[in-house]
């Protein structure tokens, strides 16, 4: 009888601490199996900063290095500088990535810098208590905006993926969710690709994935993910931003 469906390699043989209902194991798996079918679990080096990934490094069952808050991109830099030979990824919140960590991910991206960034946004912060995040939606309850962001006062939700599109040194941009069976699928593939571009050398490639937080949005997990795709999808719609051909000719 052949296997269908077993547990990945990627990751280790750990439970992990995520609230029920939460995202984020779904795509640590999707993460784990793209590095084991890609044959690179030996050679792969990931950085986890401050917030809900902070504990990665037990769950990857490859290398892993702590960062600073926001500093992910800073340290897969100078890992990826030092060990061109390595596989490289950050794995970020959006409190992480797209408030303490901007000015590090936009000129990671500038620089064309050859690393993946898994970027889960969840619209909150998650692990310090449900602050307003830069994704978060207008209107949306946070702790620090008690009753819902107000454009005059807190500005309009940052949409990261298309900001860092602009810049010529990022090659591969997509944005997925893993809400349903087939958005996972979609994720994964999208994920494998963005590591397939470090592979071909042809520069910056990031995924943001679209995540759920029950516990910080007050909603049981069935309900956060009808929520995700009534509020956050048409504020930060599915798909690929900027492609770039594998086959490439680095120049």
């Amino acid at each position: 009888m052949s296997i269908v469906f077993k547990e990945t390699n990627g990751l280790t043989d750990v439970n992990t601490h995520y609230c029920p209902g939460c995202t984020h194991g779904i795509i640590h798996r999707l993460v784990g199996e793209v590095i084991e079918e890609l044959g690179v679990i030996g050679d792969t080096i990931g950085v986890a900063p401050v917030g809900c990934s902070v504990l990665a490094y037990k769950y990857f069952n490859c290398d892993m290095q702590e960062a600073s808050h926001g500093r992910a991109p800073a340290c897969a830099t100078g890992i990826k500088r030092v060990h061109p030979d390595k596989t490289v990824f950050t794995y970020q919140g959006d409190g992480d990535l797209a408030s303490i960590g901007t000015a590090e991910i936009v000129h990671a991206a500038a620089r064309g810098e050859k690393f993946t960034t898994v970027f889960v946004n969840n619209a909150i912060y998650g692990m310090t208590g449900g602050q307003m995040a830069p994704t978060t939606l207008v209107g949306q309850k946070a702790t620090t905006a008690q009753d819902g962001r107000d454009i005059d006062k807190q500005g309009f939700p940052i949409r990261i993926s298309e900001m860092l599109a602009t810049l010529t040194g990022a090659v591969f941009v997509e944005r997925v969710s893993v809400d349903t069976p087939a958005n996972v699928r979609k994720a994964k593939k999208a994920i494998k690709k963005a590591f397939q571009v470090q592979h071909a050398g042809l520069g910056f490639g990031i995924v943001e994935v679209l995540s759920t937080c029950p516990t910080n949005w007050g909603l049981a997990p069935n309900e956060s993910l009808q929520w995700l795709r009534d509020n956050m999808i048409p504020y930060y719609p599915l798909g690929n931003i900027k492609d770039i051909d594998l086959n490439k000719e680095v120049k």
